[in-house]
């Protein structure tokens, strides 16, 4: 008979934590749930309509759905954690749904879209002074859409130098489980996570 410090594979305690997909309107969120979640996405799109002309921008590449309440999917990102993700509706009149969506997270990730800038900034500013969770911010960049120096935007987007950026293309699922990936150790350098779950996320840790 032998023992060991670690409990068999099969014994693995799995631990849940939710994260948010956050960004301006017709970034990637849809696109980012759905491209890495291992159940089919649910999300909550409807139909732009005449209704919504002069309230909701129409981005580039004539987007004809806008996400209502939010997305959901679901990965297995280790075989000891299971992310939940939700991503939050893009349109102003929808902000009011941020709070609810993110009580409770491991932390967030913020999409922006360099072609369209500005519509970064609410989501950023959300995080950086009304929100106490971690985040960083994934620059959605696929064949078609400029390239930029991060450095540079980092500048247009005022961004502190302790917040992560990073590159993703939302439609690859090896990408963004990179973006996760670095989300979720950002969240544990910062030791803000407390209580039994913080400490078996920080445990279960991979050592470099």
């Amino acid at each position: 008979m032998g023992s060991s410090g670690s409990p068999p594979e099969g014994d693995l305690l799995t631990i849940s934590a939710k994260i948010v997909v956050a960004g301006g309107f017709g970034v990637g969120k849809t696109t980012f749930v759905g491209a890495v979640s291992e159940v089919p996405p649910m999300s909550n799109e409807a139909w732009m309509t005449e209704a919504g002309e002069g309230i909701d921008e129409i981005p580039p590449g004539g987007k004809s759905t806008t996400t209502v309440a939010m997305d959901f999917g679901r990965i297995t990102l280790r075989p000891d954690l299971l992310l939940y993700l939700f991503g939050t509706p893009g349109q102003a009149r929808f902000w009011f749904l941020w709070d609810d969506l993110s009580r409770g997270a491991l932390g967030a990730v913020v999409l922006v879209d360099t072609s369209r800038i500005d519509e970064s900034f609410a989501a950023i500013n959300y995080f950086e002074n009304d929100s106490e969770l971690p985040f960083v911010v994934a620059v959605n960049q696929f064949e078609g859409k400029p390239v930029h120096d991060l450095d540079e935007v980092r500048d247009a987007l005022a961004l502190d130098a302790s917040v992560p950026l990073v590159t993703c293309d939302a439609r690859d699922r090896a990408s963004t489980i990179a973006t996760l990936t670095e989300l979720v150790g950002h969240t544990l350098s910062l030791a803000v996570l407390s209580g039994p779950v913080g400490r078996e996320l920080a445990g279960s840790a991979p050592h470099a």
